[in-house]
């Protein structure tokens, strides 16, 4: 049986707790077997209540004898980015992943992480708002905020709340097979994989981000006219600005170049086109402004790390 830890801050998210714990007490109940012991654990033992102010239960607290941790999971709470880990939370994570098979974050959990230095000289990633944040305290850790969720050695990490599902299927896949972790994703209704380098940046939601200045103009103009012609100098045009201006305000209002911007938003259609098993790739590539499959290609594997073909074999629908 593997012993599950998942440590809750005060005000902690409930999804980011749930989440993995469902994962694992369904591998159980999958398998006609306890193969996971699930447990919370807390500043102490007793009641935590979360930021939806929904209650759960620690059943114990990091002041209690150390019990031996197969899997042990940090999750975060809203506002921990902006905050300093307390050094009793600190020294419990280095106490309690010293004999550990294997330890990792969700969310904002990575902070924690980051403080322990465990994280040091390793990938990780988390919630991609808080990325620059996280780079700017841990300037060891090899931080990539564009991926679901990432492992390296003993150390698996979670992007936003819902990832957690994801590095809990993938653990479970790792220490029971893909056919049981299939199992649990179909009875929780997920799926068993979402492409491991898919983007947590959206076109369509930083678009929505900007407040409405002339750059928020240039961004809807990009998401209605994506077969058009994109370059900077046009783009620019539209804004009333030069180019050298219009690029550096772009990416300070969006955290994206304005070709990162055309990219993301030409692939965020594509992906949707590509579903859709009765659409030529060729089609695709010319209606979302790519040209060609090759530039295609390119940049699902750039932003995705899968190509279109291995895309719609996950994610296929009829038409």
């Amino acid at each position: 049986m593997r012993h599950v830890a998942i440590f809750a801050f005060p005000g902690a998210q409930l999804l980011d707790i749930a989440g993995p714990g469902d994962v694992f007490s369904e591998a159980n109940r999958q398998s006609g077997q306890t193969l996971y012991h699930v447990e919370v654990v807390g500043m102490a033992a007793g009641p935590v209540v979360t930021s939806s102010g929904l209650t759960i239960q620690a059943t114990r607290g990091i002041a209690d004898p150390i019990i031996p941790i197969d899997t042990l999971l940090i999750t975060g709470e809203p506002d921990l980015y902006a905050k300093e880990i307390p050094d009793e939370v600190v020294n419990w994570i280095r106490a309690n992943t010293d004999g550990a098979r294997r330890y990792g974050s969700v969310c904002g959990g990575a902070f924690a992480l980051g403080a322990s230095g465990l994280l040091d000289g390793r990938a990780a990633t988390t919630h991609w708002m808080h990325g620059e944040r996280f780079a700017q305290r841990f300037p060891a850790v090899q931080l990539d905020t564009n991926r679901i969720f990432t492992t390296d050695g003993p150390v698996w990490t979670s992007a936003g709340v819902t990832t957690g599902i994801d590095l809990a299927l993938a653990m479970v896949e790792e220490d029971l097979g893909r056919d049981l972790a299939l199992a649990v994703a179909r009875k929780l209704v997920v799926f068993l994989k979402r492409p491991g380098g898919q983007s947590q940046f959206s076109a369509h939601l930083a678009a929505q981000t900007s407040q409405k200045t002339p750059i928020q103009a240039v961004q809807a103009y990009v998401l209605e006219n994506l077969a058009g012609d994109l370059a900077v100098p046009i783009l620019a045009k539209r804004a009333g600005m030069s180019e050298r201006h219009f690029t550096r305000v772009f990416r300070s209002e969006t955290g994206k170049t304005p070709a990162e911007f055309v990219e993301i938003a030409r692939l965020d259609a594509a992906r949707r086109l590509v579903e859709d098993v009765s659409q030529p790739m060729q089609r695709i590539a010319s209606r979302t402004g790519f040209g060609d499959m090759v530039t295609m290609r390119r940049a699902f594997l750039r932003q995705l790390a899968v190509s279109p073909l291995a895309y719609r074999k996950s994610f296929a629908r009829s038409a």
